[in-house]
């Protein structure tokens, strides 16, 4: 499933480009420009989906184990 996020880029000190997406708490990056802003952020939203996911998974195993 593909999904589609809103990114703000913002300039900061030193002239560099924020890019942050709201929907997604901890989406934070950086970069010289925004091109290099925008790959940052894309592989910051794909990292942190898949920490979302591994999370979600460990937690069902958890749940799902008839430990005692």
């Amino acid at each position: 499933m593909k999904r589609e996020y809103s990114v703000v880029y913002q300039e900061v000190e030193g002239g560099w480009i924020m890019a942050t997406v709201p929907e997604l708490p901890g989406a934070v990056t950086q970069g010289r420009d925004v091109a290099e802003a925008r790959s940052m952020i894309k592989e910051a939203v794909e990292l942190l989906l898949e920490s979302y996911r591994d999370h979600a998974t460990r937690e069902v195993s958890r749940r799902s184990c008839s430990c005692t």
